[in-house]
């Protein structure tokens, strides 16, 4: 009689790990609350690794930061809902996680993702303006106007504007994109003034006209003439009518004056 043949490992069906349900949920955050046991935690926020990505690519659509950036965001927020959670408040961990993953993500994008910093009211203003706005657009099956908006929203139309104003300051336009959109016309770079290099000396002018104070008005006169003016010798000496010796030994006095007087002490 043939014995009966019992199936190989490789034809055993795989049997599968059940996912532990949200009762199994609960029970294991009970268990963490009283142990305080982080591979424990660990495992918890391992298990909803899916909600990060979901809020991720929510995110990622419409925002200029890197879906790494916000994937980060979005699992430290799942950690500090984990710490957070209380399973006997009656609300699942799903519904809490998702709301603080939500407000993470909200926040980051409020604070990091602006190239300028309008006020805080007027970002959270921008971000609400979008969401409506997206809404009405669907709606309407057009843009909604500013008075539909501030409807909409129940502000003024001029805090419309400003919201809508607020959004410019997310992303900054590169020095070297062409203005007006015309791939043809000057950019921005190319109508910024140069530094101007008399910045440079300003500091030193200012000195050389100090330690000129401390000359006799004829000494001052002949070093002005003969450095600021660029005059010669014999020209200085027919302006102010001294012989050409006499000008050489004023310019020597009061060269050896001015180094006494800009030497440090």
């Amino acid at each position: 009689m043939d014995q009966p043949t019992h199936p190989t490992s490789a034809e055993r069906p795989t049997r599968r790990r059940r996912d532990p349900g949200p009762d199994d949920t609960i029970e294991m955050f009970r268990r963490y609350r009283e142990s305080g046991d982080r591979t424990l935690r660990n495992t918890l926020v391992e298990m909803h690794l899916g909600l990060a990505d979901y809020y991720v690519n929510r995110y990622s659509r419409s925002a200029a930061s890197s879906a790494e950036d916000l994937r980060q965001t979005a699992l430290l927020a799942i950690l500090k809902a984990a710490e957070r959670f209380d399973p006997d408040v009656g609300v699942s961990f799903r519904t809490f996680a998702s709301r603080t993953i939500e407000g993470e993500l909200k926040r980051y994008l409020r604070d990091r993702s602006w190239a300028v910093r309008p006020p805080r009211r007027a970002q959270e203003m921008h971000l609400s303006l979008r969401r409506v706005g997206e809404e009405l657009t669907h709606a309407l099956g057009r843009p909604p106007t500013v008075p539909e908006l501030s409807a909409a929203l129940e502000i003024t139309e001029d805090e419309v504007l400003e919201a809508l104003e607020a959004g410019q300051a997310r992303s900054a336009t590169g020095l070297e994109a062409p203005l007006g959109g015309d791939e043809t016309a000057a950019t921005l770079a190319q109508t910024l003034g140069s530094t101007d290099p008399a910045y440079a000396i300003i500091d030193d002018r200012d000195i050389v006209h100090d330690a000129l104070a401390s000359l006799d008005d004829r000494a001052a006169r002949v070093v002005r003439l003969r450095y600021l003016e660029d005059m010669s010798q014999p020209e200085i000496a027919e302006r102010i009518g001294v012989s050409q010796s006499y000008v050489s030994r004023i310019l020597r006095t009061s060269l050896e004056s001015l180094r006494t007087e800009l030497s440090p002490r």
